[in-house]
């Protein structure tokens, strides 16, 4: 039974004791705040400034926009101090160990966010002040902060972003508030998916304004924040950096496709299409140039140099060969290269380049079907073949000879070759054979001649001439008819060479721009992205 009591006793004790917590709660709180003025300041002796502990702990980084250079962050504001006037003797109230009062029933800090862009200025949530038995009171409260950010977008999408966030008093003076500065919180940071949080720096500054003798402290807090590039990588850098090889493309496409001139103007309005992406993202700020900005300036200026050099290529490639000569700069890619590939002369029927050999020492036959060479005759044609050279080369002056003229008339009636003239304008010549056909440059007939009757001799030479002359004028114009046409092939031989130099000096250029355009587009991607200090961080980090 003693137990029993015993425990009993100390039931009723302790229900006693809760009970009796209520009315000392609430005995203190009248005590409290009965003479107190939440408007004056918590200090024993008004000459000495109040101190107040201030911290900063980061939740959240919410949002930068670069656009309009805005940092959006969740985060809790810690405040500590020592309220002279919330002082108890808790022995006297027992239970009571802390008491909870509102801002507007107790002094607190008027600590704002000075560089705020909220619409209210300040966004932060009124919560209860903890004060102890000590007079320590405690002040915790959380908020949304919109605050200004100075965004240097140099070295975008490699960039590093440092915020401000600047918290002081708004009315009292260093004199009257000291504000100490505990180094911020970052233990509950939520990651994010576009920023990492590097660290938050604080400091703690005094000003002097130009309205006051008195300082002004302030605590400041950098937020350092390290963009990721993945996404911007994938997004923006690549196609550009394909696009930008697309340009060496275009120097590989034959002239004569008609799609180098296209492909380049579509490569240009495809980087204008991703320069008004990242115009779009970009403050409207000329102190500095995106790195990306730079990047894509360079690209476009390489894209338009190699249209440039397209239409300087295909004006090259179908150069109208009477337009006058190739310039001294497009010839000089001739003189490495004497013997183009594609420079195979032209080989003409039965043409002999030697004029020596030729029959009548000026031009080739090219109006024959068949022509041999004299050696490869027998006898009697190949003094018929030379009796036909003679005539064609020098014609039967007046001074010549009877026997030279009658021996001329006999070697040219069997000549074979005069029957196979493939001319439009004459018709071949037909000639009767003469006995003294196998005589040489007319030596035989004239002995014929002499050994048969001298009518005989004297009708036949008549006959011979006459017929000599008609075929010497023949002759002539079926000499001037192959001329023409010798040379016109040969005109055509040189304008065909000059539109195949001006196609191999098209051909030229075009694979030096290819080299060209390479090396430059290798060197502006190595030079410009790599020269952000945080390259290799964002390499190794986003990528690797």
């Amino acid at each position: 039974m003693k137990p029993a009591g015993t425990l009993g006793m100390l039931m009723v004790a302790t229900l006693l004791q809760v009970s009796e917590q209520g009315p000392h709660q609430r005995f203190l709180l009248k005590k409290l705040l009965r003479d107190y003025n939440p408007m004056e300041r918590p200090v024993g002796n008004d000459s000495q400034p109040l101190t107040v502990q201030f911290s900063f702990t980061l939740m959240q980084v919410m949002d930068v926009d670069e656009k309009n250079q805005i940092l959006t962050t969740n985060a809790w504001l810690q405040m500590q101090w020592y309220d002279h006037y919330l002082k108890w003797n808790q022995s006297e109230y027992p239970g009571v160990k802390n008491l909870r009062f509102t801002p507007e029933q107790v002094w607190t800090p008027d600590i704002l966010l000075y560089n705020s862009a909220h619409d209210k200025f300040d966004a932060t949530f009124k919560t209860n002040v903890l004060v102890n038995s000590s007079g320590f009171c405690e002040y915790l409260p959380p908020g949304i902060f919109v605050s200004t950010c100075s965004v240097d977008v140099r070295w975008f999408p490699f960039d590093i972003q440092r915020c401000e966030l600047k918290f002081g008093s708004w009315t009292f003076d260093g004199w009257l508030l000291d504000i100490q500065m505990k180094e911020a919180d970052v233990s509950g940071y939520m990651p994010n998916g576009e920023w990492d949080l590097i660290g938050v720096p604080g400091d703690r500054h005094e000003l002097f304004y130009d309205c006051c003798a008195e300082p002004y402290p302030d605590v400041t807090f950098v937020v350092t924040l390290r963009r990721r590039t993945l996404f911007y990588a994938l997004n923006l850098l690549i196609p550009c950096v394909l696009l930008s090889s697309m340009t060496l493309v275009v120097f590989l496409l034959p002239a004569n496709s008609g799609e180098k001139i296209s492909l380049g103007i579509t490569v240009l309005l495809s980087l204008t299409v991703f320069m008004l992406m990242v115009a779009e993202i970009m403050p409207a700020t000329s102190d500095s140039v995106p790195l990306i900005g730079q990047y894509f300036a360079s690209t476009m200026v390489i894209v338009g140099m190699s249209v440039v050099a397209t239409v300087i290529v295909l004006q090259f490639h179908h150069h109208n060969p009477n337009n006058g000569p190739m310039p001294r700069l497009a010839s000089l890619a001739q003189l490495n290269h004497p013997h183009r590939p594609s420079a195979q002369p032209v080989v003409l029927p039965n043409h002999n380049n030697n004029r020596d050999s030729m029959p009548n020492g000026h031009l080739p036959y090219m109006g024959f079907q068949s022509y041999q060479n004299p050696s490869e005759l027998d006898p009697v044609q190949r003094n018929r073949t030379t009796s036909h050279g003679a005539r064609a080369q020098g014609g039967f002056g007046p001074g010549e000879s009877e026997g030279a003229a009658a021996g001329g008339g006999g070697a040219s009636g069997d000549t074979p070759t005069h029957n196979k003239l493939n001319s439009p304008q004459e018709t071949p010549l037909t000639i009767d054979p003469e006995p003294c056909a196998g005589s040489s440059m007319g030596a035989g007939c004239l002995d014929a001649g002499a050994g048969g009757a001298g009518g005989r001799a004297s009708q036949s030479t008549s006959v011979a001439t006459s017929r000599s002359g008609a075929v010497d004028s023949q002759l002539r114009a079926l000499l001037g008819e192959v001329q023409f046409l010798v040379e016109r092939v040969r005109e055509q031989d040189r304008q065909m060479s000059l539109v195949e130099q001006w196609q191999f000096a098209a051909a030229v250029v075009d694979r030096l721009c290819l080299v060209g355009f390479s090396v430059f587009n290798i060197i502006c991607t190595i030079a410009i992205l790599m020269a952000a200090p945080n390259f290799g961080e964002a390499l190794s980090k986003d990528f690797l």
